[in-house]
């Protein structure tokens, strides 16, 4: 049996009254299931931020950003009610592939966006962020690389993100200390692109050299530029007198 992915979405408006104004979210749970049992996720989103998914080794929900568990705590059930829906999900693939005899996944490439952190300063701890957006299916592969090699030590992946159009956006972080001259780059494989799409990064830092360089340019450009000033006026000068 060929191996099928589904992705379920679940949106729910809310809207809240604050201060006699109507303001309106967006809320969303997205289900993710394959065939083969490769990909499951559970996560639940609000305004395009991630409150939680389901950890399903852990068989626990995990809050993606601390400051969210300290106002709003995830439901206890939430780990199995996940494992519910992936079984539901799973059983759903099997039988909607079939119906429709296996048609082909809609390819959506992605796009990707590189950048760092914190603001850069050469020598001081920091953090790559690739970006991945806009791609259908779900399967796919980030890898790093520093100066052509590979890297895999300090590399985060976070869980698939929901867009408004169906198609999936994740991240990829790389912590890093930049030195300059290294170049770094990610790696991101999918079935919609038909050949590795790379993306490159090094740092653009100025040195003191640099600054110093720079300094004493725009200093002797500016007296260059004064002492055309100051002959052109003794010139003009000279031919009212004659």
């Amino acid at each position: 049996m060929k191996s099928c992915v589904f992705l379920a979405t679940l949106l729910l408006t809310v809207w809240t009254a604050v201060q006699a104004e109507t303001v309106t979210h967006l809320a969303r749970h997205l289900i993710a299931c394959q065939t083969n049992g490769t990909l499951s996720e559970d996560d639940t989103e609000l305004d395009d931020d991630e409150l939680f998914h389901i950890d399903f080794d852990k068989k626990e929900a995990v809050p993606r950003l601390p400051d969210f568990a300290k106002y709003w705590v995830p439901p206890p059930d939430a780990p199995a009610r996940a494992e519910a829906n992936r079984q539901i999900c799973i059983q759903s693939v099997v039988v909607a592939a079939k119906c429709h005899e296996y048609p082909p996944e809609k390819l959506v490439p992605p796009h990707v966006t590189l950048f760092h952190l914190n603001d850069l300063e050469l020598g001081k701890p920091n953090t790559l962020i690739c970006f991945i957006d806009g791609f259908h299916p779900a399967a796919i592969k980030v890898s790093w690389t520093k100066n052509t090699l590979p890297v895999t030590e300090g590399v985060t992946l976070t869980q698939y993100y929901s867009n408004k159009d169906f198609t999936l956006q994740m991240f990829s972080y790389l912590s890093f200390t930049p030195e300059l001259g290294d170049v770094y780059s990610c790696q991101v494989q999918h079935s919609a692109l038909s050949e590795t799409l790379t993306t490159f990064w090094e740092p653009d830092v100025q040195t003191e050299s640099d600054v110093g360089k720079t300094v004493y340019c725009a200093v002797g450009l500016t007296l260059g530029l004064l002492g055309v000033a100051v002959g052109t006026f003794f010139l003009i000068k000279g031919n009212k007198c004659n």
